[in-house]
């Protein structure tokens, strides 16, 4: 029998590096990597020029649905992702509304995305005071991991994780042998700034998250994950010095993770103060040194993963006089991988993949997906390293489009995504429909 997809004349990115290699692939699972495959195929794609990379996994994605459509939605949002290579995304819990705090909620945003996504998903549940006798319901639908905010999180029906709290649910995570996620601010450090600061500028809003407050915050959730023996994951670590020091007092890898951005990567406080409210987020962006030192990371066996924290808001939001008042979040997710591949020439491509990809489903155990492996999911993106592009606002797919990124040069043109043997974007048009599965760690 013929197969679906021989890909011809690739370079292949694969965790053993790059080749020169053809792949075939057969009922959305890749079935053959050899150097000139003979057979016949449905469907013959020439390569030639062209590097292959696992599609990304973004683990950190706020596309709000349900409740928030007119935000974000699993349509526009998954769409934006396959045109920037993605092929599945972890959706956070806390903009939908209602959050994904109990077991009818997660069916809720289930049925949503298995409705209107382009690509397979998973969902990340809530740790928060409101739901720690609801967690286990989470598990039991396959929720991917808990999240907490240790700071309030600008949703009313999402409340922060105080000390007790975030320690509880620690507990009870551990049990259910699944990660808890935190987002990594300390609250009082964060009110003695704010309270400090008279203005209403960039500038009075960066003074008013400092790293310290970040600091603060990572060190007391590792300590509690050590006391409770929970999994951690740190997401959008903002600078060089805590990725380092995160690295330093860690005592097991596989026990206490972290990830950064490409806002963090890109961006510094003079880019803020220039771009303005596409550029906010929270933590905030850092001064140029803090920016180019995590770059310079990335070389080194430090960093975890990378994720986009996708988080749209309406135009609407994002405009006034008060950088206090205009909600923060950056729409992203359609630029990972060409911002990774525009940040230093140095930085080999297997690096990026296994950033965005291998170590992303490793890290939260999703089988078959990440790599370009016999056997695993065809998720695949193919990039013209040679091609570069500026990025317009026309281009961009996300229901606002309103990233930060918009007039910049990126590296790395997405010629086409394929996700799970279905190609879902070729030459800047959407050619795939919803056809999505739930991922489901592997808990065992």
């Amino acid at each position: 029998m013929p197969w679906d997809i021989l890909i011809r004349n690739a370079t292949l990115v694969t965790s053993h590096g790059e080749a020169r290699l053809d792949c075939a692939i057969e009922d959305g699972k890749i079935v053959e990597i050899e150097s000139e495959l003979r057979g016949a195929s449905r469907e013959e794609i020439d390569a030639n020029g062209l590097h292959v990379f696992p599609g990304v996994v973004d683990s950190h994605v706020h596309f709000n649905e349900p409740g928030r459509t007119d935000w974000e939605g699993f349509a526009t949002g998954s769409s934006a992702l396959v045109a920037g290579g993605g092929t599945s995304f972890f959706d956070m819990p806390l903009n939908s509304n209602p959050p994904t705090l109990d077991g009818e909620s997660f069916d809720l945003k289930k049925e949503a995305g298995l409705k209107s996504s382009l690509v397979d998903f998973a969902l990340w549940g809530g740790l928060t005071p409101k739901n720690l006798d609801r967690m286990e319901q989470l598990a039991e639908r396959g929720v991917i991991g808990f999240k907490a905010f240790m700071c309030p999180s600008g949703i009313d029906e999402f409340p922060h994780a105080d000390p007790g709290t975030l320690y509880q649910g620690m507990q009870i995570a551990a049990k259910l042998n699944l990660p808890v996620a935190v987002h990594a601010e300390e609250p009082r450090v964060l009110d003695k700034y704010r309270a400090s600061v008279k203005g209403k500028g960039w500038i009075d809003y960066l003074a008013s998250r400092p790293v310290v407050a970040e600091a603060a915050a990572i060190n007391l959730a590792m300590q509690l994950a050590q006391d409770t023996g929970c999994s951690l994951h740190i997401v959008h670590v903002s600078s060089a010095v805590l990725a380092s020091s995160i690295d330093f007092t860690r005592e097991n890898r596989s026990r206490v993770t972290f990830e950064t951005c490409p806002h963090y990567l890109l961006l510094n406080e003079i880019d803020l103060v220039e771009i303005g409210a596409r550029a906010k987020c929270s933590p905030p962006v850092r001064d140029e040194t803090s920016r180019q030192s995590l770059v310079d990371l990335l070389h080194e066996d430090v960093i975890d993963l990378i994720a986009s924290d996708h988080s749209p808001a309406p135009e609407t939001m994002k405009t006034g006089n008060d950088a206090f008042a205009i909600w923060g979040g950056i729409a992203g997710v359609q630029s990972t991988l060409p911002a990774l591949l525009s940040l230093d020439p140095k930085l080999a491509p297997t690096k990026v993949a296994q950033l965005t990809s291998a170590r992303v489903a490793e890290r939260f155990r999703i089988p078959k997906k990440g790599q370009i492996e016999t056997s695993f999911d065809a998720d695949l993106a193919l990039v013209d390293l040679n091609g570069s592009f500026e990025l317009k606002r026309d281009d961009l797919l996300d229901r606002h489009k309103l990233s930060p990124y918009v007039g910049r040069i990126f590296r790395g043109k997405i010629v086409r995504t394929i996700a799970r043997g279905r190609t879902v974007y070729r030459d800047g048009v959407i050619v795939g429909k919803p056809n999505a599965r739930l991922l489901v760690p592997n808990r065992d």
